[in-house]
């Protein structure tokens, strides 16, 4: 499969500060990548330099097979852009502005007219195209700046925080329509809301400190979501010591009466040999589950240690 988006031992200094150190990842048709990271990560600084907007100091950046910094223009039109706050003109009409937005593009007057009517449906704004933009509620806005990043029908569009002050339906209708783009393009989502990421994107990738500490799919995130530990209830006491010598148990808690909480290594589980040692001991197994970490734990886990190197599978 071709990358839309190849991005290869990318730096940025800001005179002697490397905010961007080796940032190497890869963009597919059918992706959504969610890029997350903290304050002052680097996340921006990647991000201006994946549009063009800022030059990085080594690296290379390559848009749908074109190199961004031999061809920046031709390499910019495979792009669709819409920041965090939509370059949108609330004077203008929706179809005065895609249209308008369509010119920019180069688009040929015999394509513009289908070309807006398209982004129009895609975005549920056929009713809506003789409305002032900045009488539309802030989701219709958000889908306008949607519509003219996807206007000249790019191979990449780049999404930075498109639900940011919406209200729970206009989330959800948002995300319907980036799950629908995600068929057609790669999708790179910047965003700091965690939950966005597990409800939009097939990637995942943690920016901090410059440097890339997580690179995954959203099944592999699921994977470090699962905690090394299991939770243990049973009828009667058991005998902690039995359990603490099961291969692979680590260290046995009591968490309350009858429930224990049984840690061990990354990696594997020893649930099946602890059922038999308490069923075999009499113990009366009640429940036997694993323990899950939010992805807001995985996230701080990251960015506070670092511990998956980058280009590291972090499972």
């Amino acid at each position: 499969m071709t990358n839309l988006v190849q991005v290869e031992q990318l730096y940025r200094y800001y005179g002697d500060h490397c905010a961007v150190q080796d940032v190497t990842f890869t963009l597919e048709k059918g992706e959504i990548l969610g890029f997350l990271g903290p304050n002052g990560a680097g996340k921006t600084s990647t991000m201006q330099m994946i549009c063009g907007n800022l030059a990085p100091t080594s690296g290379q950046i390559v848009i749908n097979g074109v190199d961004l910094l031999d061809q920046p223009k031709e390499a910019k039109r495979a792009l669709g852009y819409l920041p965090e706050i939509p370059p949108v003109y609330r004077e203008l009409t929706v179809d005065e502005y895609l249209n308008y937005c369509g010119r920019l593009h180069g688009l040929p007057r015999e394509r513009l007219s289908r070309a807006c009517a398209q982004a129009k449906e895609r975005c549920g704004l056929e009713d809506v195209g003789a409305r002032l933009i900045g009488n539309l509620s802030k989701g219709y806005q958000q889908r306008v700046g949607i519509a003219q990043a996807i206007l000249h029908t790019p191979a990449v569009i780049i999404l930075d925080e498109p639900t940011v002050g919406l209200d729970p339906i206009q989330i959800r209708e948002i995300r319907e329509l980036i799950a629908e783009l995600g068929k057609e393009h790669g999708i790179i989502l910047s965003t700091h809301i965690l939950s966005e990421v597990q409800e939009s994107c097939t990637h995942v990738q943690i920016i901090h400190r410059g440097r890339l500490v997580l690179k995954d799919t959203i099944e592999g995130l699921e994977l470090q979501m699962r905690a090394s530990s299991l939770l243990l209830t049973t009828r009667r006491a058991v005998d902690a010591d039995r359990l603490r010598a099961v291969a692979g148990v680590q260290s046995v808690e009591s968490v309350e009466d009858n429930v224990w909480r049984i840690f061990h290594d990354k990696g594997t589980t020893p649930a099946a040999a602890i059922a038999e040692v308490v069923v075999t001991g009499g113990w009366g197994l009640l429940e036997l589950t694993p323990e899950r970490r939010s992805l807001e734990e995985v996230f701080i886990d990251m960015t506070q240690t670092g511990a998956a190197g980058v280009g590291e599978d972090a499972t």
